[in-house]
């Protein structure tokens, strides 16, 4: 273990990070190695490599690695005027790494229209679309940077639809699996561009770290060996290391404290399970906490300064929610495709990224090959529904099924729209007597139409690719999001956005909002990548600024 700083808590420390997630891990690392005091308090435990198990019922059937809402509940409803009910709405990792631990780890860009889609497509009715204020350009060098820091394996110049870059990746493509030959060919065969998924895990050694044994067991699950490219594995060690850095796991802030001229001044937190919370005073504080997390802490923040919410002079804390977008095809097929083996995803197309007025529709796209299904799971829920569910013919569907079936999953766009959105819950509570998150979330009409236009193309792959049998998704399906985005907005204008171009919150000088609550649009899902560039320099700008007295 690196050796770690030790702050008493009567010391006001240069920064608080709120989080040690794919982004808080970034910003520890960066401002630690730029020697400014750092704590970072993360609600999870501390786990390394030597804690993870292949152990499917304890971590996808049980939290696992990811937020207990039994100590943390979610209330969800469609709509604002909805009776909201007790449910599992939102996903997030609840560890020192976050989701970088138990992510897929596809680690797309976005494209350069992303950041001004607005300016193309005009305005969606019933959608609060805006253009980023940064652009693609300026972000790039913080791509290039975070693929060689953390590790990512691709092949550079394989995706005809990319956007410019200024290097190739560190590392190789991972080797195709039997679903990435079959996407492949299908794909080829309809004059579609399939190319090697780009992923945050180590095709090679890499930095002293082991390449993947192809266990399989990426989605959901810690890496064992350490060749999953998380902030566990990279930002967090190098950040200690400086001994300029604290990780107090098993920290749950609910309070970031202010003073009277309305500037931060530290972070109430509870430790482990105690109902007593402590203070960390510091001189900053950047809040990495996830699209959900983040603005209910800012809300559960009022003050006499800030009676609606901490930074919420706009009134938007928590307002554009994003979630996951996307559904998935299977099929079956002749011959065993033992697809349970290694990495979950090796091909990827963009052929359908752009959005396109001639579909009728807002929205694009991209498609992927692959199995992320594990035994126990894929014969409760995996399989068609016109399959047995009990006894000797299931049994039989099962070990069919499993070894010969692959997914194409599309990953689309989701519209911000104001009334989709993370507040409090004024009747659930957790296990400390904090508001629940209450979310309110419902499909924009147009992300609905791309789903099933995207799922009629996943259908017309898996034919091509000869599967014997296809079943698909339900459009109607909300399942539990992940990709939590757009709830703390970044604009140049304080009245229609929470946080500045460098995640400044507009109404506090000394307060930072770095995770996926400030994405102003949704991309095509897969955000971690951008997420962590944005972290890099959020983290740059935060630490010049620093240094210049102007925090």
């Amino acid at each position: 273990m690196p050796p770690s700083a030790q702050f008493d808590l009567k010391t006001e420390v240069d920064f608080v990070v709120v989080g040690a997630g794919a982004a808080g891990g970034v910003v520890a690392k960066q401002l630690a190695e730029a020697g400014f005091s750092t704590v970072v308090l993360e609600q999870g435990p501390y786990l390394r490599e030597k804690d993870f198990r292949h152990d499917e019922v304890g971590v996808t059937f049980h939290p696992g690695l990811t937020n207990d809402t039994k100590l943390r509940p979610n209330a969800f409803r469609k709509r604002p005027d909805d009776l909201a009910k007790e449910r599992k709405a939102v996903e997030y990792g609840c560890m020192v790494g976050g989701g970088s631990v138990h992510f897929t780890a596809n680690y797309w860009r976005f494209h350069e229209s992303d950041f001004h889609e607005y300016s193309l497509c005009g305005s969606i009715d019933g959608a609060g679309f805006a253009d980023w204020p940064i652009t693609y350009q300026e972000l790039e060098p913080y791509y290039t940077r975070m693929e060689w820091d953390l590790g990512i394996s691709g092949l550079a110049g394989s995706n005809p639809f990319d956007s410019p870059r200024s290097k190739p990746y560190p590392l190789p493509p991972m080797p195709v699996k039997s679903s990435g030959v079959l996407f492949e060919g299908a794909a080829k065969k309809l004059g579609w561009h399939p190319y090697p998924a780009p992923v945050a895990i180590l095709s090679k050694p890499y930095q002293g770290r082991a390449a993947c044994v192809n266990c399989g067991f990426c989605e959901s699950f810690g890496c064992e060996v350490n060749a999953k490219s998380s902030t566990l594995a990279t930002m967090i060690p190098l950040a200690e290391k400086t001994g300029h850095c604290e990780i107090r796991p098993n920290s749950y802030v609910r309070k970031i404290e202010t003073d009277k001229r309305g500037r931060v001044t530290g972070a109430h937190y509870f430790e482990g399970q105690k109902k007593k919370s402590v203070f960390q005073r510091a001189r900053a504080v950047v809040v990495c906490a996830n699209g959900a997390e983040t603005p209910r802490l800012l809300l559960m923040s009022k003050s006499r300064q800030f009676p609606n919410g901490l930074a919420n002079s706009s009134g938007l804390v928590g307002k554009y929610l994003m979630f996951d977008a996307g559904l998935a095809a299977r099929g079956l097929f002749e011959y065993p495709l033992n697809d349970y083996k290694g990495i979950q995803v090796t091909r990827v197309l963009q052929d359908f990224y752009d959005a396109d007025p001639k579909r009728g529709f807002y929205g694009g796209g991209a498609l992927d090959a692959r199995f992320d299904w594990y035994p126990i799971a894929f014969a409760l829920s995996g399989m068609p529904p016109e399959v047995p569910r009990w006894g000797e013919e299931f049994k039989k569907s099962v070990g069919d099924y499993f070894n010969h079936t692959m997914t194409v999953l599309a990953h689309s766009t989701c519209l911000p729209r104001e009334s989709n959105s993370i507040s409090l819950s004024p009747v659930t509570t957790d296990a400390w007597g904090l508001p629940a998150l209450l979310v309110t979330f419902e499909y924009h009409p147009d992300d609905v139409s791309n789903m099933a236009w995207l799922l009629a193309r996943q259908r017309e792959l898996l034919e091509a690719a000869g599967a014997k049998n296809i079943w698909v998704d339900d459009t109607s399906v909300l399942d539990v999001s992940r990709h939590l985005m757009g709830t703390c907005r970044m604009g140049n204008d304080p009245k229609t956005s929470v946080v500045d171009r460098f995640h400044r919150a507009h109404d506090v000088p000394n307060l930072f909002l770095v995770d996926g609550s400030s994405f102003v649009t949704s991309g095509r899902q897969q955000p971690t990548c951008t997420i962590q560039a944005l972290a890099c320099r959020a983290a740059d700008y935060i630490a010049e600024a620093a240094r210049k007295g102007e925090i």
